[in-house]
């Protein structure tokens, strides 16, 4: 089980995004890789196609960053690592700087 899952409040600690925080998009196992929102910005020259309604031009989108560049954020707001305990039979994520119990990203 990764550390970092979908939807979890992460900061960048190291590269040229170091500092900013976002929300995990999706989350590349087999590349190690995460998308974070509003992180590692490129652009993409995007070709027009009339039956998807896709207009072209210079699309901005999210690209892939190594999952060992990101930490969860905290209540605080600050770089966490992640630990799992047992809770009455069930595991639970929690913050190894605090303690506090880590809730589980919410799923649509």
């Amino acid at each position: 089980m990764a550390n970092i899952l979908r939807n979890d409040q992460v900061i960048v600690i190291a590269g040229k995004n170091k500092g900013k925080t976002g929300r995990v998009l999706r989350v590349i196992a087999d590349k190690n890789r995460v998308l974070v929102e509003g992180v590692a910005m490129i652009k993409k020259h995007v070709k027009p196609n009339p039956q998807a309604n896709i207009k072209g031009g210079i699309a901005e989108q999210e690209a892939p960053i190594h999952i060992s560049n990101v930490a969860l954020m905290d209540s605080n707001g600050k770089a966490t690592r992640v630990g799992i305990r047992t809770v009455d039979g069930k595991r639970e994520r929690f913050a190894k700087s605090t303690g506090e119990t880590l809730a589980l990203p919410k799923r649509k």
